[in-house]
Order: C-alpha cells, then sequence, then structure tokens
C-alpha cells in the first residue's frame, strides 16, 4: 500500500531511489466526476481522452474493513439516482453538509484534480475517497478497452470493475459498449486520467505487466516461466490458445489456461533460455488459436553473472499463477547449511529491487519475497502467505543450517517484519524491522487505518476477524527472538515515534533486543537502509535453538487458521473464535512432566516424543486433575480438550472440525487454487451480476495480487473436474446451480427474497450476505460465498474490501442494501461457526 505524505525512496537496481511523491488527503473527500467526451469520429485504435465532467465531495468511505458505505452506489442500486448536473444535490454527506455537483475540466495532461471547494480546500494527487462519471455516446455497439489510471474501481453502465489505483498504466479492461449512451462511474484516488481505445485486436498480448525471472549466466536456463496478460475482447471465452516462446532460437509452446469472454487473465508460459550470455535479450512471443497466429509480441529479459541478485519464478500453490522472489547469492565458498534471510519490501518496491540492495554475504543468502505486488496486501493475509512460500522454497534451494533464519524488511516489510515476526515467532533466529510501523490500527496506509474499537456491536465482531493485525498485542511472541529496531531519527514518511513505541513496549519484557536511531536519516538514506552492518552482526549472535532444548512456551495467536504452533504445542480450536488465545507451557524432562496454564483454548495438541518411548508422563493445565500418557514412540503426539473447565484426553478431532488446517474466516476461501463459480439458473439480470461480480473480483485479484484464477460457470463446476480446489461461489440456492452441491448442510441459506440462518428468517430482496463453508468430505477445502436475494442485495455485495490487507471479515456477515447508506445500523447479523461448524450465539451477532 502507498506510504503517507512525503517523499520516498526505494531499493533497486535501475529502478533503485526512484522517488514516488505522495500529497495525503487527511480528510476522506470523494469526488463524483462527470466525463463528456469531446469528438466521436475514430480512426483504427484511437484512444479517446475524457476531458469535462462534474464532481461532489463527501459522499462514501472505503477502508480497511468489512464494513462500507457509499452513498451514489446506494442510489445507483435501489434505481433513485439522477444524472449530474451543474449546482443540483445528491444528497447529505455524513457530516450534515449538501452534497453538490460542480462542473471541472482535465488539465493538458488529461488529469482530472480536485477542484476548490468552498471551507474544503484544494485536492492534490492523492485522495482515496473519489468517483468519476464519464459519459460516451456510441454510434454502435461494440467493445473498446477501458483505462482509468488512477482509480479504485469503475461501474461501466452499472456493472462494476477494477480500477488502476496506484496509476501504475498496465490496467487495460475490456468492456461492452451499447448504442448510445454509456455511463462510467469511476471511484478515483490520485489524479485520474481516462480513456478508451477503440479498433484492438479481439485477442492480444500485454506485455506492460510481466513477471519474468532476472535469469544467471552458467546456469540451466533451459526451462524457465514468464507470465503476460492475454486481453480478451471478444464475447467468448477463449480455451485451447497456445503461446510460443522464441529466445535466441530456441523454441517452446505452452497450452494456456482459459480467457474470460470480455476480460483478461495472466497467463504463466515456458521458455528455454539456452547458453544465455549477460544482457538483455529478447523472447518473441507468439499467441496461436488453432493453427493461426492470431498477435506477436517482444518481452524482455535480463541475464546477469554468477553472484549478482537475480530471481526465480514459481506457481503459487495459493491460486497456481505464476510469482516470483529475488535472491542475493552467497558470496565465497562453503555455502552449505548457512543462513538464510528472508528480506520484505516497502510500498512501491518489487522483491528484485529490494534484493539488490543488499551487497552479498559470505554467511548466507538473501532471499525476497514479493508480498504478490510492490504494494499488495501490507504483509498479511495473501502478503503473508507469499512471504511463507518464499521461505519455503528457499529452504529447499539453498539448504540453510536451520538454526541460521532471520527475518528483516524496510517501511511496509518493516510492519512486515513486527507481523510475521510476530505471528511465526519459531520461524526465526532474530528479526530486524527496518523504519518500519506495527500495526495498521495506528499507521494505515491507502486502505487506512484499522479502527481501534466501536460502540456498534456488529462492528466490533468485524474487528475480532481482524485481530491478527494488533500485532501489539502480539508482543509477547517475540521474546525468545533476537530484535534489532532500526530507523531514521528524521523520518518524515514512517514516524521514529514507531520505534520508540516498540522499544518502550519490549523494555517491559525483553532480554535481548537492540536499537538504533540512525542521525539524520530519512526514510530512505541509501541501501544502508536495509543492509545496516551492525543489523547482520546482531543477526550472527542469534540462533534458533532446536525443539528439543525448548522446554518453556509462551505463546499467542488470534487464530489457529493463520498461526497455531510453537515448537512443540499446537492450538488446535478455541473457545471463542478469532479471540486472543495463549498457552503458557513448562516441560520437564527429568520428571516426565508438562504443567501451564492457557486461555481460550478448547483443545490442544503436544508432541511428546522427546520424553523417549515407553515413558509415562504426566499433564496438568489451568489447575484440572493430573492426566497420564505412555509414550508410544519417536513421533507421538497427543490431543487434550477442555470441557467445563476440566482437560481431558481425546482422540485426534476430525478434519471435519475446525482446525489449523480449515478454521475460516470468509477469507479463508480464497486460497487452495480457487476456481470462481458464477450462477447460470437465475434471471438476466441475476446471471449478469453473478459473471460480472466473478469478472471483478478476478480483475481486482490481478491487480492486487499479481494473481489468476479460473472463472466457471456452474454447470461447468458440476462436471467434477476441479476436485481439491477452494470455491468461490456467486450466486444464491436459486441462481446457482452448485449450491445445492456445496452448501446443503450449511445452517445459511439464502434463496430470492429471503435469508435463513439456523431458526432466524430475514426478507426481502435487498440482502446481501458472506460467509464460509467447509466442502464436504474434503480435508483443507472451503467455498466462499458472495451472494444476495435479489439485484439490489446482490448489488450490496460488489465492493470487494476483503482484498484489503488486514481487514476483518467473520465465518458469516448478513447485511442490507442500506450499509451503504446507514453503515452498521444494516447488518443483520454477523459471527462465527463454533468447533463443529455449528452456529454458537455466544460468538455472533443478530439484531
Amino acid at each position: 500500500m502507498p506510504e503517507p505524505p512525503d517523499q520516498q525512496s526505494m531499493p533497486g537496481t535501475k529502478d533503485k531511489c526512484h522517488r514516488i511523491a505522495y500529497i495525503w488527503v487527511m480528510n476522506r473527500i470523494l469526488i463524483i466526476i462527470t466525463f463528456l467526451l469531446i469528438g466521436s469520429s475514430l480512426s483504427a485504435q484511437d484512444t479517446v481522452h475524457f476531458t469535462n465532467g462534474f464532481m461532489a465531495n463527501g459522499i462514501h468511505r472505503y477502508g480497511r474493513e468489512a464494513l462500507y458505505t457509499d452513498l451514489l452506489l446506494y442510489q445507483m442500486y435501489n434505481g433513485s439516482l439522477e444524472a449530474p448536473a451543474d449546482g443540483t444535490v445528491l444528497g447529505i454527506s455524513h457530516n450534515g453538509a449538501e452534497i453538490k455537483w460542480s462542473a471541472v475540466s482535465a488539465d493538458s495532461l488529461n488529469r482530472f484534480r480536485l477542484p476548490r471547494v468552498a471551507g474544503q480546500g484544494r485536492g492534490g494527487m492523492f485522495s482515496n475517497s473519489s468517483y468519476l462519471y464519464l459519459a460516451y455516446t456510441a454510434p454502435k455497439a461494440g467493445v473498446a478497452l477501458l483505462r482509468t489510471m488512477g482509480s479504485s474501481a469503475v461501474i461501466v453502465n452499472g456493472a462494476i470493475h477494477s480500477g488502476d489505483q496506484y496509476s501504475l498504466g498496465y490496467l487495460y479492461i475490456p468492456v461492452q459498449l451499447k448504442r448510445g449512451l454509456n455511463e462510467f462511474y469511476v471511484r478515483s484516488g490520485f489524479a485520474t486520467v481516462a480513456s478508451l481505445i477503440f479498433n484492438t485486436r479481439p485477442v492480444s498480448i500485454n506485455t506492460e505487466d510481466p513477471t519474468v525471472p532476472v535469469l544467471v549466466t552458467g546456469q540451466d536456463n533451459s526451462s524457465r516461466q514468464g507470465a503476460i496478460v492475454v486481453l480478451n475482447s471478444s464475447s467468448k471465452k477463449l480455451a485451447g490458445l497456445k503461446l510460443k516462446a522464441i529466445v535466441n532460437d530456441h523454441e517452446v509452446t505452452t497450452d494456456l489456461p482459459s480467457i474470460p469472454a470480455t476480460g483478461s487473465r495472466k497467463v504463466p508460459f515456458r521458455f528455454n533460455a539456452g547458453d544465455i550470455t549477460n544482457g538483455k535479450h529478447t523472447i518473441a512471443l507468439s499467441l496461436i488459436q488453432g493453427t493461426k497466429i492470431i498477435d506477436n509480441a517482444n518481452l524482455s529479459i535480463e541475464a546477469v553473472a554468477p553472484g549478482e541478485s537475480h530471481s526465480y519464478t514459481f506457481i503459487s500453490e495459493i491460486d497456481g499463477s505464476l510469482q516470483y522472489f529475488g535472491v542475493t547469492p552467497q558470496s565465497g565458498t562453503g555455502k552449505n547449511r548457512n543462513a538464510l534471510f528472508l528480506s520484505v519490501h516497502g510500498a512501491g518496491v518489487e522483491g528484485i529491487g529490494q534484493a539488490r540492495a543488499y551487497k552479498s554475504k559470505d554467511w548466507g543468502t538473501l532471499i525476497t519475497a514479493t508480498n504478490r505486488r510492490p504494494r499488495g496486501f501490507n504483509w498479511e493475509d495473501w502478503g503473508r502467505l507469499d512471504a511463507l512460500e518464499v521461505l519455503s522454497i528457499g529452504k529447499k534451494m539453498y539448504n540453510p543450517d536451520p538454526a541460521k533464519i532471520y527475518l528483516t524488511g524496510h517501511s511496509m516489510g518493516g510492519h512486515g517484519t513486527w507481523f510475521l515476526g510476530a505471528t511465526y515467532p519459531d520461524q526465526w533466529a532474530a528479526i530486524a524491522p527496518c523504519a518500519g510501523y506495527p500495526t495498521l490500527k495506528e499507521y494505515g496506509s491507502h486502505d487506512g487505518k484499522i479502527p481501534e474499537t466501536t460502540e456498534s456491536k456488529a462492528e466490533q465482531v468485524l474487528l475480532r476477524a481482524g485481530n491478527q493485525s494488533d500485532v501489539v498485542k502480539l508482543t509477547g511472541n517475540y521474546k525468545p527472538l533476537g530484535v534489532y529496531i532500526f530507523h531514521g531519527d528524521s523520518d518524515r514518511v514512517v514516524s521514529v515515534d514507531y520505534a520508540r513505541q516498540m522499544r518502550k513496549v519490549l523494555a517491559d519484557f525483553h532480554p535481548d533486543f537492540a536499537y538504533y536511531e540512525y542521525p539524520g536519516g530519512s526514510h530512505w538514506f541509501g541501501d544502508i537502509s536495509v543492509d545496516w552492518p551492525p543489523l547482520f552482526n546482531y543477526f550472527k549472535s542469534h540462533n534458533i535453538l532446536p525443539d528439543s532444548a525448548v522446554n518453556i512456551i509462551d505463546f499467542k495467536t488470534s487464530s489457529p487458521g493463520i498461526s497455531a504452533t510453537y515448537r512443540w504445542a499446537k492450538i488446535y480450536q478455541q473457545e471463542r473464535p478469532l479471540e486472543f488465545s495463549r498457552m503458557q507451557l513448562n516441560r520437564d524432562l527429568r520428571n516426565n512432566r508438562i504443567t501451564g496454564k492457557t486461555e481460550n483454548i478448547k483443545t490442544l495438541k503436544l508432541a511428546v516424543s522427546e520424553f523417549g518411548s515407553g515413558n509415562t508422563i504426566t499433564i496438568s493445565l489451568d489447575g484440572s486433575g493430573v492426566m497420564s500418557h505412555t509414550v508410544s514412540g519417536n513421533t507421538d503426539s497427543i490431543y487434550l480438550a477442555k470441557n467445563n473447565g476440566n482437560w481431558t484426553k481425546i482422540d485426534a478431532p476430525g478434519f471435519e472440525q475446525k482446525g489449523p488446517h480449515r478454521y475460516g474466516t470468509f477469507k479463508e476461501g480464497f486460497n487452495n487454487r480457487m476456481v470462481f463459480v458464477y450462477g447460470t439458473t437465475g434471471s438476466k439480470a441475476e446471471n449478469e451480476w453473478a459473471v460480472n461480480k466473478a469478472r471483478f473480483d478476478a480483475e481486482s485479484w490481478y491487480y492486487r495480487g499479481n494473481g489468476a484464477v479460473d472463472i466457471v460457470t456452474d454447470k461447468e463446476y458440476a462436471t467434477g473436474n476441479f476436485k481439491g480446489r477452494n470455491v468461490v461461489l456467486y450466486g444464491n440456492a436459486h441462481t446457482n446451480a452448485a449450491w445445492n452441491m456445496l452448501l446443503s448442510d450449511a445452517p445459511v441459506k439464502v434463496e430470492r427474497n429471503r435469508v435463513i440462518l439456523s431458526d432466524k428468517t430475514w426478507e426481502g430482496d435487498d440482502l446481501a450476505a458472506y460467509f464460509v463453508w467447509p466442502i464436504k468430505n474434503t480435508p483443507v477445502n472451503s467455498v466462499a460465498v458472495i451472494t444476495g436475494t435479489g439485484i439490489q442485495g446482490m448489488n450490496a455485495a460488489n465492493a470487494n474490501q476483503y482484498f484489503a490487507g488486514g481487514s476483518g471479515f467473520p465465518d458469516f456477515m448478513i447485511f442490507r442494501l442500506a450499509m451503504l447508506k446507514e453503515g452498521s445500523k444494516a447488518i443483520e447479523s454477523a459471527g462465527f461457526f463454533d468447533n463443529n461448524w455449528q452456529l454458537d450465539a455466544v460468538n455472533n451477532y443478530i439484531r
């Protein structure tokens, strides 16, 4: 996510120390601008910019929550939105002021900026609460590419699409234009440029956003992978396409996954670089349909000498997309069983740029994950999973000493270091946050801050779902780690006060942390902002002890589905889902006993093999009765459950129960190579909503997470070709034929005009819901459901706030369209299923 105001420099080689200027608008301001198109005569591949329009302030609030409000969309979805005109009133803002339309014009660079508004100052490059409305009269129906730099979403003739909120420039959205008036409402952020591109190829290659490795000469480069975007402007889903890649006369052809109709997809392909030499090289790409080449493009790749920073690509288990990680290799000889450093980057920084900020170390290899994008997910949610994937791959590739694994990062990556360090404390010998902030509650960034507290009971449930982000409440997990805090004392982007805050927190309990403020240091003061020699010297003196040497455990987590294990103990289930759980255990190997106390733990798993096969051990927790167990072998583990305050031994819970393998929340559905399944058995409007919403989520997933996903109909899913994969389902029991297949036993049922939650029923066509449910007879798979009781309710579920890093979504949430106007007052229910996936009134909000 973008950093707040001021200028920052970020690492890299050619991109190193490039400056990204931000002007932070502190008050949330909404702009809605109507663009009047000048000129309608088109020639081949014309780009038409929009130049005039209207604006209005103070209409919506989007942030890092499931909850959002948007007066304009509320009116659009209930049919009361009127066309804007200069001086007319749209409505009343949250602070009671009239929201009026005003005429505006784009500047000479076609950028729309906030004009001066009496009493509100002037907006600049950045406002995370703005909308743009485009109007274009088409002489005939057809497809164009929509490009809106500086937008977070675009509603095109009522269908929602992703925007290019960071003005990166590579997002092109194929949109179907109708003959006559076409309307585009654009929710914008930065100074916004909007254009339509006509007369493009029906299917084309876009190489502006490639994922490719930086190769190393002298290595085996015969089977490498890259990824590019294929744009499909046709009205049919395309299957059976192939991509031919030629590098230095080496040719490889790859079968491509399907490309959605009037959509796009980032697709992986293989290439053979052969005995490549240093420097830049070209991959000649040909897109093939049947026997015909339908488009060609060239893609640049780079090769460097051994010992220089480079990168590798890999297929992610999250969604099957191609991702990459950077490497700064170890220098010298004797590389086996040395250290591994994981570095996590700041906002706007590529992983390869992060790697190039470090000089090679003679005692370890440094790898850099990507967070899925330079801004991605703040190293939470899928950014967290990306870091874990890269760490796992790095361990396999470089075979480091398991005692010498370290974590560091800068800026947003400093937050990532605090977060990953607290969440997985047994993975690191030491951590070193540089110029970092601990929590999204205090700092925020583009998607805003996570609220600290609220009086609304419904919102309390939503905030509880995001407890994993509250690093300050997890700081006790740092106690076994070395911690080196590094910050410039003149940092105006991320204040040094954050470092001082954490120094004070650690000083109360931590026996081994170091702290240094760099005199005069800004946010980025050269490569030493991350490659600071004393930091790595501090790492050298820290090692991860083997589990056999750690007999005292004090570990805290908010969810076993995110972080469950510390050493030989695992929090398997909670009493109150997503509230903090803590285990404080003492293992006495000499006297064959485990004692301790727990908080908010229902089921606990203990590995007991260290006591030795055949020995009988005793266990006493929370002052309850003493349990005994005879160790059966060198992999023996036991499960304990707490009932009415007493702990007893139990058999291992079945996979059909909640556990670390599948615990919720709603976001959990977006994993395990999920497939988007949209309904086709509803009315024309319901079916159009389902496919449009699935496409919008796929576009947003690509933009935010460099991702790719299969989008299929309910009937295609019924073929059984997607076993072992999660599902994101769009529609309700009447409109999606896969509903009964996946959700017949779910306590939530959504039909036309009715939602049933166990024995509670709500009626109306304006109800929406998100919920997660385990897929029967599978050990890990889940279905995330996005649904509504009618078009109004379905549209109410359009916003995909679940992709905002750190946003809290419970297991289920039921709300009305009125939430877009009234906020949490229109939430009917929200909460968590118990460990048997049943409703538990204690953990739920029901109006």
